[in-house]
């Protein structure tokens, strides 16, 4: 495993962000860079992270390609932090995979089913876990973690039931984390998203299956109103957390969805 970057002096914070070679983990790494954050990239495409890399401002960066599913690639990745950083600061848990949307419950294949939680459950408990040793051993010691929970976390699509169990899932992990973390001053918040325009969503613009069985397009906004809402959690003092928040199209059905 292998990774770039580019130095400036003086970092402010450290983030990691994971799923960050595109959609909101790409918009989320250049906010946080723009905002003075050292940013550790990290995600399963190499190719990927060095576009996001490349699309960054001039800063403090480090790519390291990732499957956030490997405990052994997750422990790899906060080592090289540590090794460059010294600490970590934010972990932006992020990657994830909607892998089996669109196949009805009964003809969801099991290794379907459980990739889907290889992923978006365990890669963000294995991160989480090993950011939380980290802010716990270091000086001084604390950070904050803010998981990409969905508005899934809340109602679910037709046809998505391997992805809205895992994100019901991530409430519970994050709720576990903010009160695992007090003695040491580790916050955890959760960012509940709903239509953010991306690779994932593309579909929503031409047409997606609603509750009652119609097809309808779907409103989307824009990746870099999330990113600035991450951008906001991140920045307050490890005294105040946001616990869970949402950010979503205005006009999208999720008020009333069903």
């Amino acid at each position: 495993m292998g990774h770039a970057s580019r130095v400036r002096s003086a970092p402010m914070s450290i983030a990691v962000v994971t799923g960050a070679g595109s959609g909101i983990g790409r918009s989320v790494a250049l906010a946080l860079a723009e905002a003075g954050w050292s940013v550790a990239l990290a995600g399963r495409r190499a190719a990927a992270l060095e576009e996001t890399a490349a699309a960054l401002p001039v800063g403090d960066f480090l790519t390291v390609p990732t499957d956030v599913t490997s405990a052994g690639e997750v422990r790899a990745l906060f080592a090289a932090v540590r090794d460059r950083y010294g600490r970590v600061d934010l972990l932006f848990n992020n990657a994830g995979t909607f892998a089996g949307g669109g196949v009805p419950v009964e003809d969801l294949d099991p290794e379907t089913w459980r990739a889907v939680v290889d992923v978006n459950l365990t890669g963000a408990f294995l991160c989480a876990q090993a950011a939380f040793r980290t802010m716990k051993e270091q000086d001084p010691q604390g950070g904050r973690i803010i998981n990409n929970g969905s508005i899934s976390a809340h109602v679910p699509r037709p046809h998505s039931i391997a992805y809205t169990a895992t994100k019901h899932a991530m409430t519970g992990l994050t709720k576990s984390l903010s009160l695992d973390g007090r003695p040491y001053r580790i916050a955890c918040g959760q960012l509940d998203i709903g239509n953010a325009a991306t690779e994932m969503t593309a579909r929503m613009q031409t047409g997606i299956l609603q509750a009652d069985g119609q097809l309808a397009a779907e409103p989307v906004m824009d990746a870099a109103d999330v990113a600035a809402t991450v951008v906001h959690m991140a920045a307050l003092p490890l005294e105040a957390n946001v616990q869970f928040a949402t950010v979503m199209a205005t006009a999208m059905p999720y008020i009333g969805r069903g």
